[in-house]
């Protein structure tokens, strides 16, 4: 594995590599920067522009998506009250009131320098982890395959909503429609029909865009509100000493963000949220908190992008997507050839650690990107949505289309866009049903080797040479209740 990290790095040094990221991140820096349009819509939209370039062109340039995504949400945050995305709601809690004392640049600066310092040592801290882990899980046979899968379903049910009871019908739908097509073990149809078309099963694309990409245009279009009243980008830049006050609240939020990250399911909001109210609690001055304090920007700010890198810890090593984001980048990797899991490293390892190389690299193309840029995407808070509306429908069925050239793929996107907003309006979370899709293949597969080994008796199989599997059996709904039960009182008491 060693070898195969010197060999990545070297690959990872790519001039097209780095062209495309920094168009990934000043793409996803613009969308972010759109009220109501979020890093999700920007990931599905664009998703079908990586899968005609090689892989270490295509993945990259989606992390640099999700990178400046996630910085992007924070300007109408700052400048408008209004976060671009979820994991900005609590940099819109002091963002906003510097904004009206006149220091907006300082409050977008220190956005800035604190989402580059969380995300690049969360990132070294992937890559560090990512040795062990993968050589932990390259000794996994399918019964501990099967249980941590099952494991990490009952983990994001759990922690997907206030509502275990919604997130698991979401999953078990999501099972189920993994199911239509052929079986990967007998070859026999299943709930195919009668219909030639679903005979390959449900696409992957045009269910990524219709449940995430549509439903967001939709809320767009609900909550406009009309022109936006802009505070301008005023006031000095950030000083050093200002950032070296808020450095034990950034090195704090980095490693709350890198180990909630690690946990499938949690993502940025949980992040920044606890972030936020850890430097509350461990602050000196608590009451300024929500009254402009610029160290209330850097906590959410470093957890929330400090979440980036370890999501990619169990979606590398296991084929389980952290969250929304990285499970469309699980369907980049599948599209490119690249199936995350077990294997993975042993037949790919060097593209691997390349893409994490680039995966640092990007945050020094972010931070130059983002500092030159923030006066420009502070201008496009008040852009209107009417005119953007029809760009992002346009590009969600010319993708869609493009992938496969098969009209069908427009049906399937239309119909998953229409559930997802029937979901949406029902507080129906989709993330379960996407995870409990990609994964269920794999689960199913492992579950049915795990039959063969076992003869059919698989309950005695586990407790007499399958321990691990076993244990993990076991502990899984144990570690699902305690995590809904911890999250959803945190959640009432932020």
């Amino acid at each position: 594995m060693i070898e195969q990290f010197i060999e990545g790095f070297g690959m990872a040094m790519r001039l097209d590599t780095m062209v495309m990221m920094s168009i990934g991140l000043f793409a996803g820096m613009l969308v972010g920067s759109l009220p109501g349009f979020t890093t999700l819509m920007a990931m599905a939209i664009l998703l079908p522009i990586s899968f005609f370039l090689d892989p270490l062109v295509g993945i990259p340039f989606l992390l640099g998506i999700y990178k400046g995504g996630i910085f992007g949400g924070s300007v109408p945050a700052i400048l408008l009250s209004m976060p671009g995305t979820g994991a900005a709601v609590a940099t819109s809690r002091d963002g906003y009131k510097l904004t009206q004392k006149g220091k907006s640049r300082k409050a977008l600066d220190m956005a800035l320098f604190s989402s580059v310092f969380g995300d690049t040592c969360s990132d070294i801290f992937t890559i560090m982890m990512i040795f062990p882990i993968a050589f932990l899980v390259m000794q996994f046979g399918p019964p501990e395959l099967f249980a941590v899968l099952l494991m990490s379903l009952i983990i994001i049910a759990a922690t997907s909503g206030a509502n275990p009871l919604k997130s698991l019908i979401m999953m078990a739908l999501g099972l189920w429609l993994s199911f239509i097509g052929t079986d990967p073990l007998g070859g026999s149809e299943r709930f195919t029909f009668g219909l030639f078309e679903l005979k390959s099963g449900i696409p992957l694309l045009p269910m990524l865009i219709g449940l995430f990409a549509l439903p967001e245009v939709a809320s767009v279009v609900i909550r406009n509100d009309g022109a936006r009243k802009l505070s301008a980008l005023v006031g000095e830049r950030l000083k050093f000493a200002e950032f070296r006050r808020c450095f034990k609240t950034i090195c704090r939020s980095t490693v709350i963000g890198t180990m909630v990250g690690i946990v499938p399911g949690l993502g940025q909001i949980v992040a920044a949220m606890m972030g936020y109210s850890a430097a509350k609690n461990a602050s000196d001055h608590p009451e300024t908190f929500g009254e402009g304090e610029i160290e209330g920007v850097a906590a959410a700010e470093a957890a929330n992008n400090a979440v980036n890198g370890p999501t990619m810890v169990p979606l590398l090593t296991l084929g389980i997507p952290g969250d929304n984001v990285t499970a469309i980048l699980l369907g980049a990797f599948v599209a490119q050839g690249l199936r995350p899991g077990p294997q993975l490293f042993e037949e790919q390892g060097a593209t691997v650690f390349a893409i994490l190389v680039a995966m640092v690299i990007a945050n020094l193309l972010f931070l130059v990107i983002g500092y030159l840029s923030v006066p420009f995407f502070s201008k496009l808070v008040t852009v209107k949505t009417s005119i953007l509306i029809p760009l992002v429908i346009m590009f969600a069925f010319a993708g869609t289309y493009v992938y496969r050239s098969d009209p069908v793929d427009l049906l399937m996107l239309v119909a998953f866009g229409i559930f997802g907003i029937i979901a949406k309006a029902g507080r129906f979370d989709v993330m379960p049903l996407v995870m409990g899709f990609i994964l269920g293949p794999s689960m199913e597969y492992a579950f049915g080797q795990t039959m063969a080994m076992s003869g059919g008796n698989a309950m005695g199989f586990f407790v007499t040479e399958r321990f691990g599997a076993l244990g993990v059996l076991i502990a899984a709904p144990i570690i699902g209740f305690m995590l809904w039960r911890r999250l959803y009182g945190a959640a009432r008491t932020i």
